[in-house]
């Protein structure tokens, strides 16, 4: 080894001394001191004796003792282990480590970078990789963060709307509840009646069959407020008075009355089969564009009508109306006409006959008022039942309307019965 450059690496040299410059251009990666003097050591350990880093001797002693200087501090020769005396690179790296003296930890890191950065322009494009690397690799974990913050945020969002959901279903459930509450206790008498009336002496059994008549009930109550014509959800109303048709008189005093409850039955064969081995005027064909109206008067034994009905095949009419007139007989009776306003034009039309001589007018007409308006009804598929507690003495009448069909003719099934 040449003895002149061994004294020259006896101390810093002044230039690497200097602690502006290089250190601030390596700071410009935007790095921590510790980190950049950490990716120095690796890159020196890794790379010295390269073609990335050819270093000369005398850097490769002042690299080590500002390592040195970085890693333990000051030089203390009592913890220093011995060299051998032939260990020339050792003692040229003491020497320079002496000679750092009291230089602080930060400062040789600082030495240590600019040094480096100075002798090997490649550690500056090594510390851009790891800053890239770093930048990419916070990224993720930001993004991760950020979609396990999105992700928390839905979870909550999420059993926010289950406990929503679970308030709704708990507030629809206690007014279904308060709903079907107050229909039972207003149908109940009816039903339980009906009930006794199929199942005479079997309490178990009217007991299912109110209870299915009371589901049924409510159920198409639901429908009827929700899908019906307004018209027709104001019947359901026990609260309003009842409306009376073109012929009710005007300043009628008649009392409140219940509204009509209906439902159904799947039954129909065994209902049909029933009505034909009844015999009688059960079972009557309802020719097209006919109306067929059942006269019911009210019986003095009784307090609630009821009534059944199914068809062959196809849908009927279907309206209950109620005369507030005393019947002289208390005999069922079935009337056949080809519309309902067919007496009123026989009326009409004989008005200006001075020699027809004087017909019933419109204000001859019994008071009448609608219990429920005419709806055609799937009463081929299914068995329809109602009842309705009599508001007074009178006759009911229940309209069968064909009147909508030009070609074909209905097979009608009924029965008709009161209760006390």
């Amino acid at each position: 080894m040449n003895p002149e450059s061994s004294s020259n690496s006896d101390k810093p040299d002044e230039d690497y001394t200097a602690t502006n410059g290089n250190v601030a251009s390596s700071n410009n990666v935007e790095l921590p001191l510790k980190e950049l003097f950490s990716l120095g050591v690796r890159f020196f350990k890794e790379k010295s004796g390269g073609k990335a880093a050819t270093l000369s001797y005398e850097e490769r002693v002042a690299l080590v003792a500002y390592t040195q200087q970085a890693t333990h501090g000051k030089f203390d020769e009592s913890r220093a282990q011995p060299l051998g005396y032939l260990d020339v690179i050792g003692h040229d790296r003491r020497k320079f480590w002496k000679n750092l003296g009291d230089m602080s930890k930060e400062e040789a890191m600082e030495k240590f970078v600019s040094r480096l950065t100075e002798v090997s322009p490649v550690f500056v494009a090594y510390v851009e990789a790891h800053k890239r690397d770093k930048e990419s690799k916070l990224k993720s974990e930001e993004d991760a963060a950020k979609e396990k913050e999105l992700a928390a945020l839905q979870a909550v969002e999420k059993e926010r709307e289950v406990l929503k959901q679970e308030a709704e279903s708990r507030q629809q459930e206690e007014r279904k509840r308060l709903i079907q509450d107050a229909l039972n206790a207003q149908t109940y008498p009816q039903f339980k009646a009906y009930a006794e009336q199929q199942y005479p002496g079997n309490p178990e059994q009217q007991a299912v069959l109110i209870k299915q008549l009371q589901q049924q009930h409510y159920i198409q109550y639901m429908q009827q407020i929700y899908q019906q014509p307004e018209v027709e959800r104001k019947e359901v109303s026990s609260e309003e008075e009842p409306e009376s048709n073109e012929g009710e008189e005007e300043g009628g005093d008649y009392p409140r009355w219940s509204p009509a409850t209906m439902w159904t039955r799947h039954d129909i064969k065994e209902f049909k089969e029933g009505v034909r081995k009844e015999g009688g005027d059960s079972v009557i064909r309802v020719g097209h564009g006919e109306t067929v109206t059942v006269r019911v008067p009210t019986h003095e034994d009784g307090n609630c009508l009821f009534w059944e009905f199914a068809t062959d095949s196809y849908d009927i009419g279907f309206g209950l109306f109620f005369e507030w007139v005393k019947s002289p007989t208390e005999q069922v009776s079935v009337h056949i006409s080809e519309s309902e306003d067919e007496e009123e034009e026989e009326i009409d039309e004989d008005d200006d006959n001075p020699e027809a001589g004087r017909k019933a007018s419109a204000a001859d007409e019994p008071p009448t008022t609608v219990l429920i308006p005419v709806y055609r009804r799937d009463c081929h598929e299914e068995v329809y039942v109602g009842s309705h507690d009599y508001p007074g003495q009178g006759v009911y009448l229940l309209k069968f309307d064909n009147a909508y069909s030009l070609w074909r003719s209905k097979t009608l099934y009924y029965r008709v019965y009161y209760t006390r």
